[in-house]
């Protein structure tokens, strides 16, 4: 619904409009009875009353601007306005055959018009005045140039008519964004510092370029430079804009007229970028003006075009806690000391964390209203201690909602990039020497006291380099590597994803460093554990320098060591065989587990852990199935055969059944199952 001010500006604008078509009727109507020779009489109805409200409405009528932005003269605008006027009035229409003396040209045309306006002048006519530059009437090719028929443009007529929407043209490639949330402080500034310099700078405005790895914080930079300046922001993929010059051109000429129209900024997003892309971005941006912002992770080269820089960083987590505190409000008391933790491990852009406190605020009186139920039907203990218990079972309920929260949405880009795990695993189902599991402890602990360690004692002032929590976990297939990935995400509460770095290496130069970026990236804002499979795909021992390819191999490790140096979360690679990793890769990890092959006790330990409670079992010897000379993924994968066995068999896991299973996995292992491991199992 319109307010009263929009109301009254429509009324005004209808006014504004009905009276210059007016005006434009009575000049065709005295052409058409005036004699040859007589000189034009501007009509009284040209300086009357409407003229002078015109030039006080605020805004101005959508004619007066767009005559003013555009540059009309007289003349052109009377030449818009006869072509409005036939969509619009049918008694026009039938003066355009009057006075062209045909039922065949019932509409203008640039010989009618050079014959009644006054200030008639040819170079209208050309295409790079403002009627055809700008698309604001279309020319029907006739036989000849004057004899044509005019039409104004859809867009336009809508506009002057004070309808505002998006031009088809652009609809599915441009889309508003109207993201208007709480900036941290560091973010407001940026945006307070392209308002002034945008306001300053009346024309030729600079390109603005927001470097960064976070797209929401950008697009939230640019959303609240554009509110300060009362305007409108549409974003342009890079990858969408058209890669012919001529396309190129028409669509950015086209964009510049619905900007003047609508007044809005634009955000080209340059995140998905190749050489062939960045290029026609390059000659978009050479052949646009107006307000540009573009959204990429580095700068392009603009040489033919001024612009500024500016850094986009997420939100510290000071700036962080400041946001969520904002955000939720009344109930932040609800969170003593959990939003540190929040912050320690989710590093979350303003938008993200408006977007989850308003999801967690909707759920939390879903469930608050059921407690609430549940409670009217208990009194086991007194009113007050169960109001007190009741309290406290609220807070950390709440603490555990806005955590899982944060963890399902901040996840989502990851999800296209590697899979995701389910952890399973507890310290109970780990069998490991006692000093692996320490250090698996100490690994656990650090994640946790990151915040303590880095923020509270100030070990990140010192230097930011080398605060990633980074291991190296070392050992044959099945030893246990990513079942202590799963223990640590349990014990931690975090999302666990494996990358396979043999997924991720490309041939091609500069793709594995744009593969690992998208990966890093997408899971800064999750703190997700990455679990980097076949470590020695990337980090094996280097050879010498011979060819280009050699050094772009060893630009991808420095890529990746760098990422793992700087990641919040903590970032695990594994490898069958240390001695494979390169000695200069293995000091710039900070822990480095060894999963050793088990012997006979911890085999049997594995063998007693691994049989769910509900499964039937039947004569079990683990001592005897110990004597199996493998790793616990080969015993997990015989326990699981020999439930099958045993269950379609509807039976008891017996030791018949394990033998069979342990012969196929033998028999896929290439091993030989000799009778000093399975003597006197049946």
């Amino acid at each position: 619904m319109l307010s009263d001010s929009s109301q009254n500006w429509q009324v005004a604008n209808q006014q504004y409009l009905a009276a210059a078509l007016a005006r434009v009727q009575t000049v065709l109507q005295q052409h058409g009875v005036r004699s040859q020779g007589d000189a034009w009489e501007q009509p009284a109805s040209a300086i009357s009353e409407w003229e002078t409200r015109a030039a006080q409405l605020s805004p101005p009528p959508a004619l007066l601007n767009l005559c003013t932005v555009f540059d009309l003269t007289p003349f052109e605008r009377d030449v818009l306005l006869l072509c409005a006027g036939i969509e619009l009035s049918a008694t026009l229409a039938q003066l355009c055959t009057n006075a062209q003396g045909t039922q065949k040209q019932a509409y203008p045309t640039f010989s009618l018009a050079l014959a009644v306006f006054p200030t008639a002048h040819w170079s209208a006519l050309t295409p790079v005045r403002p009627l055809r530059r700008w698309q604001l009437i279309e020319v029907t090719q006739g036989e000849s140039l004057t004899q044509s028929r005019l039409r104004i443009d859809e867009r336009v007529l809508h506009y002057v008519n004070g309808i505002s929407y998006l031009d088809d043209c652009l609809s599915g490639l441009v889309q508003p964004l109207n993201t208007q949330v709480e900036l941290p402080h560091s973010h407001t500034q940026l945006a307070e510092q392209i308002a002034t310099l945008w306001s300053d700078a009346a024309s030729n405005q600079p390109v603005i370029q927001l470097c960064g790895t976070e797209f929401d914080s950008k697009q939230a930079v640019a959303a609240s430079a554009c509110h300060l300046l009362n305007i409108q922001l549409h974003r342009l993929r890079a990858i969408d804009i058209p890669s012919s010059a001529a396309e190129r051109n028409a669509f950015a000429q086209l964009w510049e007229r619905e900007a003047i129209f609508s007044q809005s900024a634009l955000l080209l997003d340059c995140h998905e970028f190749d050489q062939a892309t960045q290029r026609i971005a390059l000659a978009f941006l050479d052949a646009l003006q107006g307000m540009v912002i573009v959204a990429a992770y580095e700068p392009l080269d603009m040489r033919q075009h001024p612009s500024l820089r500016l850094d986009v960083h997420k939100p510290t987590p000071v700036e962080q806690r400041t946001l969520w505190q904002t955000t939720l409000g009344a109930l932040t008391p609800d969170f003593n000391g959990h939003l540190q933790t929040l912050t320690a491990h989710f590093n979350l852009s303003a938008p993200a964390i408006y977007a989850i406190s308003e999801e967690f605020k909707l759920q939390q009186l879903t469930n608050s209203n059921q407690q609430i139920a549940n409670s009217n039907q208990q009194s086991v203990i007194s009113h007050q201690q169960s109001g007190l218990i009741e309290n406290l079972t609220l807070k950390t309920q709440n603490s555990k909602l806005l955590w899982e929260i944060c963890r399902t949405q901040s996840r989502t880009r990851l999800d296209n990039l590697a899979q995701r795990l389910q952890p399973a695993a507890t310290w109970d189902s780990l069998v490991l020497p006692e000093s692996q599991k320490q250090t698996l402890r100490e690994i656990a602990a650090q994640i946790r006291q990151r915040t303590t360690v880095y923020e509270t004692w100030e070990f990140a002032i010192a230097s930011s380099n080398g605060l990633g929590i980074s291991a190296l976990f070392a050992g044959s297939s099945g030893t246990g590597k990513t079942m202590a990935a799963e223990v640590l995400a349990q014990e931690l509460n975090l999302d666990l994803y494996r990358i396979d770095l043999s997924q991720v290496v490309s041939k091609y130069i500069g793709e594995t460093e744009k593969n690992l970026r998208r990966v890093f990236d997408a899971a800064e804002a999750a703190g997700a554990i990455l679990l980097f499979d076949e470590a020695d795909a990337l980090f094996g021992k280097r050879s010498e320098v011979k060819d280009s390819h050699d050094r772009y191999a060893n630009i991808e490790v420095s890529y990746l060591l760098q990422r793992m140096e700087t990641y919040r979360g903590l970032a695990i690679l594994t490898t069958n065989l240390r001695s494979a990793i390169d000695p200069a890769f293995l000091r710039r990890i900070r822990f480095v587990v060894q999963f050793p092959f088990p012997d006979v006790a911890q085999r049997s330990e594995i063998w007693q852990r691994i049989f769910p409670a509900k499964l039937p079992t039947e004569g079990l010897d683990y001592c005897k199935l110990a004597q199996l000379n493998v790793a616990g993924g080969n015993i997990r994968n015989i326990a699981l055969n020999a439930a099958f066995l045993a269950a379609d068999n509807g039976e008891s896991v017996q030791m018949k059944h394990l033998l069979r299973a342990a012969q196929s996995e033998y028999a896929k292992l290439e091993k030989t199952l000799t009778t000093a491991e399975t003597g006197g199992w049946i």
